[in-house]
């Protein structure tokens, strides 16, 4: 099947501190995949260097078969990106901030339909600053959905939102997954990792420690679900 996503080798640092080291995975194309570690493991680090965001020192990555860092327009016209920490301007109300999203794509999704979707359509003409912290999290997956994306990358998708706000959102993503897009994400969350992810990675300190499906290394492990299997993983990489 094709890659929509490889990294070979990718290392990045910042002086002299190793954020992502040596670090190798491919994603298929209609893949759930998830980068899976603790805080400060390198998750959001290897994101911006896929999307050609920041330079790295050594190692190659193609997006779709492109250069991230030589085609990055070309790039961002195919792909939907959902960053942890999402900033509005002053006073911008939901569908103005849907409208300016829209006009940067040549064909963008129908945001109404969008916003449908997510629930979000009663705020249409709300200022953005007034929604809760979960509206607005669901609202930044709805802007990265704007480009009618083939590969959508999530970085910590539902942070903040509450059970009935994260099923909704996976409900989305699932439907999503079953026309064929392809899907990166990072979470916390290791329900939400069994539920959506066909493969997962788990790295610690820039570094790859296992990278298999979610039976598969929940099989290797004692355990029987993925929260502690992936607490084992860890405890063996601290062993080592």
């Amino acid at each position: 099947m094709e890659n929509s996503i490889e990294v070979k080798n990718l290392t990045k640092s910042y002086g002299s501190r190793l954020v992502v080291s040596n670090l190798n995975f491919a994603v298929k194309k209609g893949e759930v995949f998830g980068l899976l570690g603790p805080n400060g493991a390198g998750k959001s680090t290897t994101i911006d260097c896929i999307l050609g965001l920041k330079p790295f020192e050594n190692g190659s990555v193609r997006v779709l078969g492109m250069d991230p860092t030589r085609e990055r327009k070309r790039l961002f016209e195919r792909v939907g990106v959902q960053l942890q920490s999402s900033s509005y301007q002053g006073n911008i109300r939901v569908g103005e901030v849907c409208e300016e999203i829209a006009a940067l794509y040549q064909s963008p999704a129908d945001y109404h339909d969008l916003l449908s979707q997510f629930k979000l359509d009663q705020y249409l003409k709300q200022p953005v600053a007034k929604l809760s912290g979960g509206e607005k999290q669901k609202l930044s997956v709805l802007l990265a959905l704007i480009p009618q994306p083939e590969v959508l990358f999530l970085d910590e998708l539902t942070t903040g939102l509450d059970t009935e706000a994260r099923r909704e959102v996976w409900h989305v993503l699932t439907a999503l997954k079953e026309k064929g897009l392809t899907l990166f994400l990072t979470s916390h969350y290791m329900d939400e990792v069994e539920v959506l992810c066909d493969r997962i990675c788990i790295i610690s300190q820039g570094h790859a420690l296992v990278t298999d499906t979610v039976p598969k290394l929940i099989q290797k492990s004692p355990y029987k679900r993925l929260e502690e299997a992936y607490l084992w993983v860890m405890k063996e990489e601290i062993a080592v």
